[in-house]
């Protein structure tokens, strides 16, 4: 992908400071782009805006109206209006329903689906109607089928989708688009407690545990997050134009 084709664009990316959401960020700055990172922890933040020019590290909690709103705020006044919208922030919290209480069931869905609201709602309202604008969800495998054990995340993540889907309906035609992209098993921070939450469930040694996560990928290895990071790029890139209200699978093969 050519350098510099998103100079003068400015991106938010929530979750920024590790994993997929530090991908993104790395790949919409090396393309360019001014990118504000954000999180709940200014520290994590601060340690990856080190690594890279393009990176602003702004502390906002997507589950609160208020916080985000603020964020957007302070990150327009640096930097410019928000052009690209990276929704990141959630959790992955494997529960049964039938043993949930209320509350997990309204902290997944407050993080994942109300947090992906608030912060595309937050650009918007810091846009014109024909300014160009890319909006992705950072959905799941799981946005697209049910995941055993996770009822609410799958949940989310499926209203993610919707959220990402009528968007693009209501701005179709303009020049903003709204994309979901869906990874299966990526290389995070999150597979050594996965892998303790298979152990814990199936009585797996730790390598039994890896092999069944690898496995569940088609392509029998974890995703890299700078693939999801690509795919975010490619969707803010020339040629990407008519990419509109899709959920793209970033997964290793069919599920």
């Amino acid at each position: 992908m050519a350098d510099g084709i998103l100079t003068g664009q400015h991106a938010l990316v929530t979750g920024g400071g590790t994993g997929i959401g530090l991908a993104c960020a790395e790949a919409l700055a090396g393309a360019g782009a001014t990118v504000t990172i954000t999180g709940r922890r200014l520290e994590v933040l601060e340690a990856s805006a080190s690594t890279h020019p393009g990176l602003h590290p702004l502390t906002m909690d997507v589950s609160e109206e208020a916080s985000v709103a603020e964020g957007f705020a302070r990150a327009a006044t640096a930097r410019g209006a928000v052009t690209i919208c990276v929704a990141n922030a959630g959790i992955a919290e494997p529960s049964a329903v039938a043993k949930m209480e209320l509350s997990e069931w309204r902290r997944t869905m407050g993080i994942n689906l109300d947090g992906t609201f608030l912060t595309f709602r937050a650009m918007l309202r810091g846009l014109s109607k024909t300014q160009w604008a890319r909006a992705i969800a950072i959905s799941s495998i799981a946005g697209l089928k049910g995941l055993r054990g996770a009822p609410a995340y799958t949940a989310s993540k499926h209203g993610m989708i919707g959220l990402v889907r009528g968007l693009s309906a209501d701005h179709a035609g303009s020049a903003m688009t709204f994309n979901a992209i869906c990874p299966a098993y990526v290389d995070t921070d999150i597979v050594p407690l996965n892998i303790e939450r298979i152990m814990a469930r199936t009585g797996m040694t730790e390598d039994e545990a890896r092999k069944t996560m690898l496995g569940a990928n088609p392509h029998g290895r974890l995703i890299a997050p700078q693939e999801i990071g690509a795919t975010a790029l490619w969707l803010c890139s020339p040629g990407a134009e008519s990419v509109n209200g899709q959920s793209i699978e970033v997964a290793g093969g069919q599920f």
